[in-house]
Formats: C-alpha cells, structure tokens, sequence
C-alpha cells in the first residue's frame, strides 16, 4: 500500500472547511480571478486569500499573478489521492458486488 497519509490529511484538512469546498466546486467548472471567487462570501478579501493559501498548500490549486491580477486555478489530479485512498477503504463486500455488478451486464444485456 503506497504511503501518501501526510497528502491525504492535507487534502482533508484543506477541504474541511465550507468556504474552500465552495471555492474548489467553483473552480471545477474554470480558473477565476480572486475577485470573481471573493464575490459570493461576505468575508474581506484577506480572509479569502488566507483560504487560498490552505488550497495551495495543499495541492489542490494554483495561482498565477499577471499585473494586478491573480488567477486561480484547480490542479488537475489534485483530488487523486483521496479518489485512491477512499478505494482502499472499500469492504471486501463492496468491492465483491461491483464484480458481479459487472458479470451481470456482461451476461444479461440491457434489452432495448
């Protein structure tokens, strides 16, 4: 089992919080300035930084300033080592249905 606990429990801690999951759905869709992310929270902009600077920290966006403005954007396969490490949580038994999840669409297709 590869040892990647210090980058999961980053990636918890970072997305602990209600305000940076918000940010990280918003960034899901394209990067945004710091302003345009600020917008929908009722916080100064340095409170909102201090959230960005916990998403970077941990890997989960990047940033690029040019001139006065910064861009942010979600690193792609940030979220990767937790999709990993939820898989190896998995029971047996779930993992077992999923195999005959698949034997069965295989043997019985989907009749139309």
């Amino acid at each position: 089992m590869p040892n990647y606990h210090d980058d999961v429990d980053a990636l918890l801690r970072a997305l602990a919080d209600p305000t940076r999951r918000a940010v990280v759905e918003r960034l899901a869709t394209s990067p945004a300035v710091v302003s345009e992310l600020a917008a929908p929270f009722s916080m100064a902009l340095p409170s909102l930084m201090q959230h960005l600077r916990v998403l970077e920290d941990a890997g989960v966006v990047t940033s690029e300033k040019h001139g006065r403005v910064r861009t942010v954007s979600l690193r792609p396969g940030a979220l990767d080592v937790l999709h990993l490490w939820l898989g190896e949580q998995r029971t047996g038994a779930e993992r077992q249905a999923d195999r005959l999840g698949v034997h069965l669409a295989r043997t019985h297709p989907k009749e139309t």
